[in-house]
């Protein structure tokens, strides 16, 4: 097995999904069933605000904000090259106001410095790129009061603990061909995001706990995250 950090590895993500449902999700969900908890009143009033997704995969979260609220525009962000035109080919036509970017996102935030009035994750960008990188992009790529919001998984999926510390877990993951493979992922304790939240340029801090909707070995209790950008 050979550990990776190659955008590949999400070449069979969703890719069953697409298959059988290119609907435009009616609700918009952080945890991580996907099934219940807040939904974007998180993200405030996006009437004629620029939004971007980091680590958008499919698009689907993008897609629901561009058509049942009126943002400026939606930018679903993914270095994925099969992500990229997974989203493509479903909510394509939904452009100009949502926007599909391939892309690295902290490439993308130092290019597009101070153009968002929020940012989030739901399971992205922001679990598997290194917070000390990720974080202080999306400060930078924020306007001065800008909104980020995340979730992110409160514990290992199995109940082990989250890290204390800012260090990466390998999670197993396969290439195009099949061959298995490891990817990083970030699963840290609130107070760590807290920490490197505030070290990256954030104020505002708050993180709630989001008890899974389900039982079972593959579920898990969620982080949500938000933060205002103090630069």
């Amino acid at each position: 097995m050979r550990v990776t950090t190659t955008t590949d590895l999400w070449h069979h993500f969703g890719r069953s999904r697409a298959e059988r449902d290119r609907a435009i999700p009616r609700a918009f969900h952080w945890i991580w069933s996907q099934d219940d908890g807040p939904g974007t009143e998180i993200l405030g009033d996006l009437t004629d605000k620029t939004v971007g997704d980091l680590g958008a995969g499919a698009a689907r979260h993008t897609a629901h904000l561009a058509t049942r609220h009126t943002p400026a525009r939606v930018d679903a962000v993914d270095a994925s090259p099969a992500q990229h035109d997974m989203a493509t080919d479903l909510y394509g036509h939904l452009a100009p106001r949502l926007r599909i970017v391939r892309s690295d996102v902290v490439q993308h935030l130092r290019t597009e410095a101070g153009t968002y009035d929020v940012l989030y994750s739901v399971f992205g960008a922001v679990d598997f790129t290194d917070p000390h990188e990720l974080l202080p992009a999306a400060a930078a790529g924020l306007r001065p009061g800008g909104l980020l919001a995340f979730s992110t998984l409160a514990h290992y999926l199995g109940g082990m603990p989250a890290e204390s510390d800012v260090v990466p877990a390998d999670i197993p993951a396969r290439t195009p061909d099949g061959e298995a493979a490891v990817m990083r992922r970030w699963v840290l304790q609130e107070h760590v995001w807290t920490q490197v939240l505030d070290e990256s340029g954030f104020t505002q801090i708050n993180v709630d706990v989001l008890p899974s909707s389900a039982e079972g070995p593959r579920t898990a209790a969620t982080l949500l995250v938000t933060a205002v950008s103090r630069r």
